[in-house]
């Protein structure tokens, strides 16, 4: 089965499924509000990397921040406009790396949620990514990351893992190790007027350390701390 990036992977087969894996807006949107209650009594400029449909934008602009959301789905970010309607929100349609491009000010707080920085292709890249961060923040600004340890990887029928279901769609993931990577193989079934397909699309994830990204921030300037991040995750939060 061929591996694809993890930006074709979003496009042929996430992400039109995303909101539904995510249980639907208001779900997510509830998810994410509680993840950054710490930072949504105060306002600014806000950077999300990976934005996805807005369940962590939706948050911040509902806080009176102004953000830019950058992903590199149209699809997900059609979505992101339709909900943030009348929202101080920006749009980039862009990978992580290229988010400076995009920035109008000095920010306040840096995002890069739901394992978002493991779709990285190496540790290098991460390096590269912690250092426009610290340039993209003003003194005292925050930079947040939530991804999932793949160093330890189940095994056996554990690396089957249960996404979401129900009557009509059923989401499975199968975990493989390979090397600096984890190869993640997502296997849709889905029933049309009775009649059930499969549809399975691969792509790689980054094996990351957590102290290597607290490293590779404090490298760039950003003094960063491990703590136990939501839904499974670590989280690293650093400041400038």
């Amino acid at each position: 089965m061929p591996i694809t990036t993890s930006t074709r992977h979003y496009e042929t087969h996430l992400a039109p499924i995303y909101v539904w894996m995510a249980g639907g807006i208001d779900h997510a949107v509830r998810l994410g509000t509680a993840d950054l209650a710490d930072f949504l009594d105060a306002d600014g400029y806000a950077v999300d990397l990976g934005a996805g449909f807005g369940m962590h934008t939706l948050a911040l602009a509902r806080a009176r921040y102004r953000v830019l959301a950058v992903d590199t789905s149209e699809f997900l970010l059609a979505e992101l406009k339709r909900q943030c309607t009348g929202l101080a929100v920006d749009v980039a349609a862009a990978d992580l790396l290229s988010f400076p491009a995009h920035l109008s000010g000095p920010a306040d707080l840096v995002l890069c949620m739901g394992d978002t920085l493991t779709h990285l292709d190496s540790e290098e890249q991460v390096g590269a990514l912690m250092l426009d961060v610290r340039k993209a923040l003003r003194p005292g600004g925050h930079f947040i990351a939530t991804f999932r340890d793949y160093r330890h990887l189940p095994q056996g029928v554990d690396r089957f893992i249960p996404v979401r279901s129900d009557a009509q769609r059923i989401l499975t993931c199968f975990l493989e190790e390979s090397a600096q990577h984890v190869l993640v193989h997502d296997v849709l079934h889905e029933s049309r007027d009775g009649v059930w397909t499969m549809k399975v699309s691969s792509y790689r994830k980054l094996r990351l350390s957590p102290e290597f990204v607290v490293e590779a921030a404090r490298a760039a300037g950003l003094n960063g701390r491990v703590q136990k991040g939501p839904r499974g995750m670590v989280e690293i939060r650093a400041q400038a």
